[in-house]
């Protein structure tokens, strides 16, 4: 039986094409430790905390005001004990859908399963970092 990935929904009140730019605006939400591009397809770009996480992304898909997914092509978790690559060739999805002045982002962290030694800590980051961080962003941009 396959494990499921880490996927988590919000809604917000933003019309897709806000939420879509927002997304792509890394740096307001995720992290300012942010290096390269994320505009166009097969851009690249780092995310590094020095002595704790490395992951270079590379952007695989874009329809704008619908989906958004980057495939992580390098990375390193340093506080794992064992394969501290656990987040390469996984692939982080953005897909949003419509609604009555709302818009729903669902966030998939594919290949983020139970079975990975970073899954607790991992998802419970990216709860923190989707619903607060990134929500508060869409709510409070302009």
């Amino acid at each position: 039986m396959k494990q499921k990935s880490y996927s988590t929904t919000i809604e917000v009140v933003a019309s897709p094409q806000k939420v879509f730019d927002q997304i792509n605006d890394i740096p307001s939400w995720w992290t300012r430790d942010f290096e390269g591009s994320n505009r166009q397809l097969g851009d690249e770009f780092v995310i590094c905390h020095p002595g704790q996480h490395y992951s270079k992304q590379k952007l695989v898909e874009s329809i704008p005001g619908k989906k958004i997914v980057w495939l992580v092509t390098e990375s390193r978790l340093e506080w794992l004990e064992k394969d501290k690559e656990e987040w390469t060739n996984t692939r982080m999805i953005f897909e949003l859908t419509p609604g009555n002045s709302k818009t729903e982002l669902t966030f998939t962290h594919d290949g983020l399963t139970p079975d990975k030694a970073c899954y607790s800590r991992c998802s419970e980051g990216w709860e923190m970092v989707i619903k607060e961080k990134l929500h508060h962003t869409i709510l409070n941009s302009k």
